[in-house]
């Protein structure tokens, strides 16, 4: 049973603010407070880096919410593309040209070409891993005159959201060294990544040579906080300006004033290894998806902040519930005391919260349930690797491209990067590459929840809950983004009063 959340001691509210201060108090100094606004905007964020900052990983997401790299274009509300570095496109067959902004540097001085374009996402085409977004994709660009014309292997028509990932930044040549890539002075935003102090702290300045609005705040200075302990602490003491998913416990005892809820396209969803293991028998999944009580979750772990889930796709795209349909699902069997491994990790606070509520659910219904809860980079390799019979994984739908079809094959497609349930359903893999190729609108969102249904139909994943970020914000900060993409944080507009 969850104890109810009660103020943080003082003894524990010093000590979690001492993880803060040095970095606040004894980092990059401002060097320009010309802007609207007053001092430095500190930021408390909740995972460190994963793989040094590279563009090509998770970490994008980092240096998008900074605003300090930035895309050929981005997606307004609604998930349609438009203008950033590129200022329009047009399409022929399997190739997009795009016109490139004019008069725009990079953080090192070097001007905005469409050969340093062609360069940035040549090497995200020929990473390895890919980056998520081009799971499926072969991509290639080249360039003629200020364009860039990208062609694509089959006719894509999510070419230009493709594109506004993070993972696909253009930096300047500077950062891409041999088979590392790295950001710091390589971007394009109004804020210069200067320093990186390994995965505890990051700083960036102003950088007053953006092609766009000049930033408000003379810079960002950025602590690396897995503990939400602590970083609700930082919030109530005032060593933070902008925090970053405060944990649901401590938001019941944090000024209802300082904190955001932000609805997420983001699903709780239990995956179930479908390759080896109890859970290649469908009807031990069908066992385990049946033993779940996801609304004891949702009240008891989240105080009910967060939505149950109905499907993959949650209240964030409205049009996926009026169009879903009923699944037809496999039979449940008898667990026989059969044991399972159930692994999840640290870095949201809930997760553990999560398992351990997941395990006596799935004893009760006759597994013996193993827990194996890590810090995320100790554990992704394995659960990647398939070495969890089962795992919990808070996962953004349409984090990357803004359009679920993308996060559907990362995760559950034969070839798909991120397929933690190690689906190898041709099926599956039909339904997928349907919705991938069908065009924009009404006709490729059938497509999408038709996937849905496939996926939903092995009980490969069993979807849990919808979250809902918790964002904190001090009294004297303004400007500050509310991205249930999580793509925006800090802003041009952003600033200190």
């Amino acid at each position: 049973m969850r104890v109810p959340a009660r103020p943080l001691p003082l003894v524990a509210l010093t000590a979690a603010s001492a993880l803060l201060t040095g970095c606040f108090s004894g980092g990059q100094e401002a060097t320009d407070d010309s802007g609207a606004g007053g001092g430095r905007i500190r930021v408390a964020m909740m995972q460190p880096p994963r793989s040094g900052l590279s563009p090509l990983s998770d970490d994008a997401f980092k240096l998008s919410r900074w605003s300090t790299a930035e895309t050929l274009v981005k997606l307004d509300a609604d998930g349609d593309a438009e203008p950033a570095l590129a200022t329009e496109w047009v399409r022929s067959g399997r190739s997009w040209t795009f016109t490139l902004r004019e008069k725009v540097t990079f953080h090192d001085g070097t001007k905005l070409t469409a050969e340093a374009v062609v360069n940035s996402l040549t090497r995200a085409a020929a990473a390895s891993p890919k980056p998520r977004i081009l799971d499926g994709v072969d991509l290639t660009a080249k360039a003629d005159g200020d364009k860039v014309t990208v062609t694509t292997a089959t006719e894509d028509p999510l070419v230009p959201q493709r594109l506004s990932s993070p993972q696909l930044s253009i930096l300047a040549a500077r950062a891409y060294r041999g088979k590392t890539v790295n950001p710091v002075g390589a971007g394009t935003g109004p804020f210069e990544l200067t320093k990186v102090d390994g995965t505890s702290a990051a700083f960036l300045d102003r950088y007053d040579g953006y092609w766009g609005k000049k930033a408000e705040a003379p810079g960002i200075d950025v602590r690396f906080v897995p503990d939400g302990t602590a970083r609700a602490a930082a919030l109530r003491s005032g060593e933070a300006d902008i925090v970053e998913a405060v944990p649901v416990s401590q938001a019941a005892v944090l000024d209802q004033d300082l904190i955001t809820e932000v609805p997420m396209p983001r699903t709780n969803t239990l995956y179930l290894n479908t390759e080896k293991g109890p859970f290649t028998d469908p009807a031990l999944r069908a066992a385990a998806r049946e033993a779940i009580d996801a609304e004891s979750i949702v009240k008891g772990v989240y105080e009910g902040r967060a939505d149950v889930a109905e499907g993959l796709l949650g209240p964030a795209l409205p049009w996926a519930a009026e169009l879903r349909k009923p699944v037809r699902r496999a039979e449940a069997g008898d667990p026989a005391g059969k044991t399972i491994t159930l692994g999840t990790f640290t870095d949201r606070a809930e997760l553990p919260e999560v398992a351990a509520a997941l395990q006596q659910q799935l004893q009760k219904a006759g597994f013996k349930v193993k827990l194996d809860v890590r810090e995320y980079a100790h554990i992704e390799s394995d659960a990647l690797a398939g070495r969890f019979d089962a795992f919990i994984l808070s996962r953004a739908t349409v984090l990357d491209s803004g359009d679920p079809a993308a996060y559907l094959y990362s995760d559950f497609a034969s070839g798909g990067s991120f397929n933690i349930s190690q689906l190898a359903d041709p099926a599956v893999d039909k339904t997928l590459r349907k919705a991938g190729q069908t065009p924009t609108g009404d006709a490729r969102r059938e497509a999408v929840i038709a996937a849905e249904a496939a996926v939903l139909g092995t009980d490969a994943a069993v979807p849990m809950l919808h979250e809902r970020v918790i964002q904190g914000d001090a009294p004297g900060v303004s400007g500050v983004a509310h991205d249930p993409r999580e793509r925006e944080l800090v802003t041009a507009d952003t600033h200190v009063k």
